[in-house]
């Protein structure tokens, strides 16, 4: 009997993973992510706890919707809580996965190199990687075929959104629905937002009669993408005009690569515009203003992302044509080695020029962002712009939630840093689709889902979001797990 189960992104936004039983015994499990912050999977699982908290006797395949840390990060534990089926994903994930696996076993388990060598190749012999809107079989038995389709979910680079097709068996369907061949259940994974950078955005499926579904913003809209690029020029010539730091804490992946590319336009559009004066008083144009990348992760995702320039959009094709170089334009410097990033964090605490530090992690939990905001976060002429989502015990969150109190205050490895520095939120600017968005996918669908379950947001996005889709889908179950 068709059945699902949610071990993360349920109480929250981190730890995605869901379970989708094509009987007792047989199941497929979609992504096996990180949780961030304070958000656990409410069996065990936390930031903390990463070993795998539920039964995989009847797990057949493990599906990858995309390859960030909350929708992979449990990965290697799944491998070594004894899962040796099919891994499948999009080809442009298979070409990145590999660099975030890597990347994870250093930072939260060891930096032993044959270890992690026995982990990758472990993963590459069981990754299988798929084209986009080609079907593929899962599961294949007496009673039931399971196929499997991907489809461009416009969220990161390789990202997807998954359809199952199920024919025969005896099938568990909402009361009262239809059923004829087969019963296609679809699991979001995350959605991009429309005319994002170097993604076409996704499109509708023609029928989902199952839907599970994202909610991230499901209690808000975002700007259109003109507004959006404004807003960050307005954001950043505030934050530069008094010759301070910028610093934008991006996950390696998606955000980092988009950011540049819009940056590579901010700067061919206004190139000669001063925005910056040094110290000495000598006035800098945008073209002046450095822009330092400081992740190894994102600089590699970086390289992966040009290889696969055949995956972006049409707008991103058309300015390499005309010889522009939207992720890797003159301006940009790449930090790699740690000492570089110590000398740089020392340097920006005296400098003379303005610049813009780009680095991970996301949510400022770790990553070489922490040692910038330590140093940086006490002098008011820096700045903190936050463009993506902070959940809740992330100390991206607490900056937000703390900058403007008082004495205002974030704690990094048990001690206090004051937080002088100016704080912004371009909260438009977001690789999720907004609420119309998620509303509009259901609505463009021929054939529309007969249940949807409400995944992956904070509570008062998801129930917000329930009821609008109930008002627009009266015949539709919606259900918040």
């Amino acid at each position: 009997m068709l059945s699902i189960k949610h071990h993360g992104a349920v109480q929250g936004v981190t730890g995605s993973c869901h379970e989708l039983f094509v009987d007792s015994d047989q199941s497929v499990l979609v992504d096996c992510g990180l949780f961030q912050g304070a958000e656990t999977s409410g069996s065990g699982a936390d930031s903390n706890s990463l070993e795998i908290d539920f039964d995989i006797s009847a797990v057949q395949a493990l599906v990858i919707t995309h390859v960030h840390i909350d929708h992979v990060g449990r990965l290697p534990y799944l491998l070594a809580a004894g899962f040796t089926g099919p891994i499948y994903c999009s080809k442009p994930s298979a070409a990145l996965l590999p660099l975030v696996i890597e990347d994870a076993l250093k930072v939260g388990v060891t930096r032993n190199a044959n270890i992690i060598k026995v982990c990758l190749d472990r993963l590459a012999s069981q990754l299988v990687p798929l084209d986009y809107k080609t079907w593929a079989v899962v599961l294949l038995n007496n009673n039931t075929k399971v196929q499997v389709r991907l489809c461009r979910a416009g969220h990161i680079l390789g990202s997807a959104y998954v359809i199952f097709r199920l024919e025969g068996g005896a099938l568990c369907r909402p009361k009262g629905a239809t059923y004829n061949k087969y019963w296609d259940v679809l699991f979001s994974g995350d959605l991009g937002a429309p005319y994002s950078p170097l993604l076409p955005a996704p499109q509708s499926p023609y029928r989902a009669d199952q839907l599970v579904l994202e909610s991230t913003y499901g209690d808000r809209n975002h700007e259109n993408r003109a507004t959006r690029r404004k807003h960050l020029q307005q954001s950043l010539e505030h934050a530069l005009s008094d010759s301070g730091t910028v610093l934008i804490p991006a996950f390696s992946i998606g955000r980092t690569q988009e950011l540049l590319y819009e940056l590579e336009h901010i700067i061919h559009q206004n190139k000669h515009k001063a925005v910056s004066k040094t110290r000495s008083g000598v006035s800098l144009n945008w073209e002046d203003i450095d822009i330092i990348i400081d992740s190894p992760l994102a600089s590699r995702f970086t390289e992966v992302y040009r290889s696969l320039a055949n995956y972006w959009d049409d707008e991103a094709k058309r300015r390499v044509s005309s010889g522009r170089h939207p992720l890797s334009f003159e301006q940009v410097t790449t930090i790699d080695d740690h000492a570089t990033h110590l000398q740089t964090v020392s340097y920006l605490q005296r400098q003379t020029r303005p610049a813009i530090v780009i680095a991970a992690s996301g949510m400022c939990a770790g990553g070489r962002i922490v040692n910038y905001l330590k140093a940086l976060l006490g002098d008011e002429r820096n700045d903190v712009l936050f463009v993506g989502y902070q959940a809740a015990g992330t100390p991206g969150r607490d900056i937000l939630r703390y900058h403007n109190k008082p004495n205002g205050y974030v704690v990094f490895d048990g001690e206090r840093y004051t937080i002088k520095a100016k704080v912004q939120q371009i909260s438009g600017y977001s690789a999720h689709a907004g609420q119309r968005d998620l509303l509009n996918f259901i609505k463009r669908m021929r054939v529309k889902p007969q249940k949807i379950h409400l995944v992956h947001g904070d509570n008062n996005a998801k129930q917000t979001l329930k009821g609008l889709i109930e008002m627009e889908n009266p015949e539709c179950e919606v259900v918040v797990p």
